[in-house]
This record gives structure tokens, C-alpha cells and sequence, in this order.
């Protein structure tokens, strides 16, 4: 550095001395010429040499036919270049052509946008032909990231795989199932034969948005290039980005498509768009035209100019009023999240309660602009169905435990779960859980609690408390842990049923003691009896006597048929684990576990351990018993 500038230095000095001659040239010239101050002759150079003058040689002439007149020299002529012909006539315009023709004032109105549609010249895609990305693959999960092999489904009638994925259309009952049938939904597959790739990208889509995993959602659909989207693609990209409050994620499909559509939500998003494009001037105009024009209810278009002034300048002022309002839709929940305007709690509470609840809880739990405190009640729901993971909801209550001005419910459940790590001993931090759990019916609390019940150490002093402690533990997958209570609660107990079908290695279920748990079974119509024996039976765990005793003791008829069970066979005679989970999250959808019955839950654990994935199917079984 210093190198650098000590050279810069000397040439500075250079270029100064180099203009202080020349002036000092010009000054010296009205004067005397000054005296040279050098020895004579040192600055006077030595005389050039005076070249000596040669021949050049003479051109030879060119030769000449015998007897032709001898070549004479010619000039050069000047080269003409030929007229054109007549110019092309102009096409002549009547009044009725030139009254088509848009003013200038027409012209300034137009966006580049409109102006370049006008024209000619959208572009027919967004991305350049060298980072068009194939469609011979969908997915974000592949197969060495846990992933389902790719062409799982290839070989597959498109028209069977259409019909499973259109016909989940609820969540599932199953937290397993639910991680299950997400981990398929994202994996990285090829399209069943005859099935375009943007169906089966749009297909998968749809159901994850419909299971509340949006962000999965949107990551399945920016694999495929916004150019390649159709209709279905569109509308389950929309939803995915709303509900993840990533409303300018929309934009490339709908700058690119926005002649495509006309309804009041795309209206609204391409004025949004121009707005974040730098076009407020645009954005405003076509938001206060949709206003007046009334294409949506006034607080849908107000939350949509609040949301684009955002991006401008202007910083206009919305208000915002709640009154008339009955309902909160996906719409205005994400742009009041995304804007800063609070939702009526009395609005927000119906709209948690009613049909829709879920959607709101699941987008709504991993908003970071909402509350804690909000998040936290969403969170409960998210837990229990599979969205969150028992270590999203502990960081989740970390956050709470952290911020000392969150007090009431959510603030002890946060300081419970604290106790619940890092108490003095083993029966403080049982304790601390069971306020966690609550009466057995807080499946979140148990979610949450997983890896807490696990630093217990298995102790028949603890053996009653086992039950809960293995519903913990099993909840985040941990069986290995859950094993370790192997033989230290009484057979027959809520723990031993746990154990008998959520770990590896178990053998057959004892008679005894299944005799002792379904007599002591309290649930609504035996159903933890009949889900223990359907478990242990797709587990291959129940012996044939104890089957027909049990069966016809509780009522189950295990050789029933319908086409659902049919078709799940088959595909695990086949092995073919992603058709099974497609089959099972059809064969799950449900509001809790009233709507499954045994005969379903036998053939999901069944065709889950024949395609090698008995680990889910045990979780699955274990969940039923525990849920029951």
C-alpha cells in the first residue's frame, strides 16, 4: 500500500513538473535565452548521418502477344453504382384504421408491461434457455436425503395416482402419517407414465397446501419453471405463497401470466406487483380503480394499498376498518400479518374455531411478525398434526421463556418446560411434564416434551408415570430410548402396550397381558383395545389364537375387503413403498382418531413393514394406542 503510494506520488510530481516547464518555457521565451549550465557540447546532439541515394528497379513491361500493338497504360475509371429500383408504395390508411391506432396519450399511460403486450414482445419465459431446469424430475428431497426412490411412481397408471392424490383432501389423522406422506410429497420423482410433470407437480402441491404444509408446498412448485406452469400449478403456487406471507414470491408468475386472469385476487397481486416493481404510480391507479369498481370487498383492496405503499415513496395513508367485517379469509390474514394491522380478536378467535381453523393455525404458527403468545396457541395445533417437530416447539418456548414481558398461561407452560431440562431431579422434571401434559389429552405437550423424557432414567419408581413418559418419547420417534423401559412397568399397563408395539425387536405379545389391558381399557368403545390388536397384527406380533379370541371379542372383522384395501396389498406385494404412503395418507384422513378404525389401521402398519418401513408403522400403531 505504501509502495503504491510513493508511486503515485512520483508521477503526480512528474505530471507537475512536466506543466511547470511548459510555463516556464513560455516565460523564458519574452526574455533572454538563459545559459545552459552543462559542459559544451553535452546537450548537443550528434549529426544524423546523410543517407546515401540507390537505384530502385524499373517494372518490367507486361508481355505482349506477336504481332499485337504494344500495351499502352491505362487510367483508373470511376466505378458508377447502378440506381435502385422504385421504392415500395406506402400502404394507405383510412380513417377507420387510423381511429385504431392508440393516441399519444395513450401511449404515455401504458406501462412497459402493457406497452411491450401491445407490441408483441412478451417474453413466452422467464429464464434464459441455458437455466431452464427438466421437468423428468420433481421434488426437493432426493433419494440419498431421505427421499423416496425417483421412479417409484413411474411405472405407475397415471389415472390411479390421480385419483389418490385429488381424493386427499383432509388432513390426516396420524402425526406419523402426516410426516410420512410429507416426506413423499416432497421426495424428488419422476411423473407416472402418461401424467404430464406439471400435473404431478401441481397434484402433489395441492395436497401438501391442503395438509398445511405450505412452505413444502411452495418449494415443490419454484422447482418448476414459472414458463411451464398451468392453471392448477398457478392456483396452489398462490395459495402456498399467501399463506406462507410471501406475497411477492408471487410476482414472476403473475408479471409473466397476467393477462391469463381476471379475478379480484390476481387484480389486486398485479397492482401489488407493479408496486414493487417500481410502478407505484400504476399500482395506486389500478388499486383505486378495483376500489371503485368494487371487484372485491373494500378491506381485501385497502389491505392491498397498504401493503403496496410499502414499496413506494408516497407512503399513502390507508385506514384500515374492521367493522363491517364478518370473517377473516387467507387473504386478509396474510397481508394484516404482513403489514402491521391487528386482527380483532374476536374475528380471529371465530376463525380459529369455524371449518377453516386449521388453515389459520398452521400459517399462522410459523409467522415471525405474529406474537409469541399467538404463535404459541397456534403451535399446540401444528404439534399435534406433525407440522411442527417436537424441536421447533422447544426452540419455539425458548423465544417465550426469553422475553420476560410474556407472562400468564404461555409463560409458565415456557418456564415448565425449562424445569422439565434442567431440575435438580428426575421427579421435579416428571413433575414438571405432567403440567405439560395435562390430563392425557395434550398431545402437543407430549410432543414437546420428547427429548425431556428421555434424559428420565427407567426406574420401576417411575413405572407410573411410564405411560406418559413413552407416549413422550415415541411422539419424536425415539423408541430406542422407550426401549430402555423394557420390563419395568406391569404387563398389561398403557406403557407395556406402548412398548409391545412401538419397539424394535418385540416378539409376540403376551395373551395375559393383553387380556389384562383390554379389560382395563376405558377408552370410547374399546378403542385402544382394538388399535393394539390391529397394531400388533400388521406388525406380524399376534399369534393366530390370540387373533380370533380377541377379534371376536372386540368385534373386528380383519378379512373385510374394500377396493382401498385391495389396491394397498397390492402395492405392498410389489414393494412399492410410495404408492403405499400415498395410499395410507388417503386411507388417514380424518379430524382425530374416531374416524379410523382397526381394519384400516392392520392394513397400514401391514403394508408399511412389507416395503420396509417399519419403523413409521410402529410409530403409527403406537400413536393410535396412545390418541385412542
Amino acid at each position: 500500500m505504501m509502495r503504491s503510494f510513493w508511486m503515485a506520488s512520483a508521477a503526480a510530481l512528474g505530471l507537475a513538473g512536466a506543466a511547470g516547464g511548459m510555463f516556464a518555457g513560455g516565460f523564458a521565451s519574452a526574455q533572454d535565452a538563459p545559459e545552459s549550465l552543462l559542459p559544451p557540447g553535452f546537450d548537443d546532439p550528434a549529426p544524423a548521418p546523410t543517407p546515401t541515394p540507390t537505384s530502385r528497379p524499373t517494372a518490367a513491361p507486361l508481355p505482349t502477344a506477336p504481332g499485337a500493338p504494344p500495351a499502352t497504360p491505362t487510367t483508373g475509371s470511376p466505378v458508377v453504382q447502378p440506381i435502385p429500383g422504385p421504392l415500395p408504395s406506402v400502404p394507405t390508411l383510412s380513417g377507420e384504421d387510423l381511429a385504431r391506432l392508440p393516441s399519444l396519450e395513450d401511449l404515455e399511460s401504458l406501462s412497459p408491461d402493457e406497452l411491450d403486450e401491445r407490441l408483441g414482445l412478451t417474453p413466452k419465459f422467464d429464464i434464459p434457455p441455458a437455466a431452464r431446469r427438466s421437468l423428468s424430475q420433481v421434488g426437493v428431497l432426493a433419494p440419498e436425503e431421505g427421499g423416496l426412490p425417483t421412479a417409484s411412481l413411474a411405472k405407475q397408471p397415471a389415472n390411479l395416482v390421480r385419483a389418490i392424490l385429488a381424493g386427499t383432501r383432509r388432513p390426516m389423522v396420524s402425526r406419523w402419517g402426516h410426516i410420512l406422506m410429507r416426506r413423499a410429497l416432497a421426495s424428488r420423482l419422476e411423473a407416472p407414465d402418461g401424467m404430464n410433470p406439471v400435473e404431478f407437480a401441481a397434484l402433489r402441491a395441492g395436497v401438501l397446501n391442503r395438509m398445511g404444509e405450505y412452505t413444502i408446498a411452495r418449494a415443490i412448485v419454484q422447482d418448476v419453471d414459472t414458463g411451464n406452469w398451468n392453471d392448477a400449478l398457478i392456483d396452489e403456487a398462490l395459495t402456498s405463497y399467501i399463506a406462507t406471507t410471501d406475497v411477492t414470491g408471487a410476482c414472476p408468475a403473475v408479471r409473466f401470466r397476467r393477462g391469463e386472469r381476471d379475478d379480484p385476487q390476481w387484480v389486486m397481486l398485479q397492482a401489488i406487483c407493479n408496486a414493487y416493481a417500481g410502478e407505484g404510480t400504476l399500482a395506486g391507479s389500478q388499486l383505486d380503480r378495483a376500489l371503485a369498481d368494487e371487484i372485491a370487498a373494500p378491506i381485501d383492496i385497502l389491505l392491498a394499498q397498504r401493503f403496496a405503499g410499502a414499496a413506494g415513496r408516497g407512503r399513502r395513508a390507508v385506514e384500515i376498518e374492521w367493522e363491517n367485517v364478518e370473517e377473516i379469509t387467507p387473504w386478509r390474514f396474510t397481508l394484516a400479518n404482513a403489514v402491521g394491522e391487528p386482527i380483532p380478536e374476536s374475528l380471529f378467535d371465530e376463525a380459529l374455531e369455524g371449518p377453516g381453523g386449521d388453515y389459520f393455525a398452521y400459517a399462522g404458527a410459523g409467522a415471525p411478525m405474529l406474537p409469541l403468545a399467538t404463535r404459541e396457541q397456534l403451535a399446540q395445533r401444528a404439534a399435534s398434526s406433525g407440522v411442527f417437530s417436537s424441536s421447533a416447539m422447544v426452540d419455539l418456548y425458548s423465544q417465550i421463556y426469553a422475553d420476560n414481558s410474556i407472562g400468564g398461561e404461555v409463560g409458565e407452560r415456557a418456564a415448565f418446560l425449562r424445569e422439565a431440562y434442567v431440575a435438580s431431579d428426575a421427579e421435579a422434571r416428571i413433575d414438571a411434564m405432567r403440567q405439560l401434559w395435562g390430563d392425557n389429552d395434550n398431545y402437543a405437550g407430549q410432543v414437546v416434551t420428547a427429548y425431556a423424557a428421555a434424559r428420565i432414567p427407567a426406574s420401576e419408581n417411575f413405572a407410573a408415570y411410564s405411560g406418559g413418559l413413552i407416549t413422550s418419547m415415541l411422539a419424536a420417534g425415539l423408541d430406542r430410548d422407550a426401549a430402555a423401559w423394557s420390563g419395568t412397568m406391569a404387563p398389561g399397563s398403557l406403557g407395556w402396550a406402548l412398548l409391545a408395539v412401538g419397539v424394535p425387536g418385540a416378539g409376540r405379545a403376551d395373551q395375559q397381558a393383553l387380556d389384562t389391558f383390554v379389560d382395563n381399557d376405558d377408552s370410547e368403545e374399546m378403542r385402544a383395545s382394538a388399535f393394539l390388536i390391529a397394531g400388533l397384527l400388521g406388525l406380524d406380533r399376534l399369534g393366530a389364537a390370540e387373533l380370533e379370541e380377541f377379534g371376536d371379542r372386540l368385534e373386528i372383522d380383519f378379512d373385510r375387503q374394500s377396493r382401498w384395501t385391495q389396491v394397498i396389498d397390492r402395492a405392498a406385494e410389489v414393494e412399492n413403498a410410495a404408492l403405499v404412503t400415498l395410499l395410507v395418507g388417503l386411507g388417514m384422513q380424518g379430524d382425530d382418531w374416531s374416524k379410523m378404525t382397526p381394519l384400516h389401521l392392520y392394513h397400514i402398519t401391514a403394508a408399511l413393514r412389507r416395503v420396509g418401513l417399519e419403523a413409521v408403522a410402529r410409530m403409527i400403531a403406537a400413536e393410535a394406542v396412545a390418541r385412542a
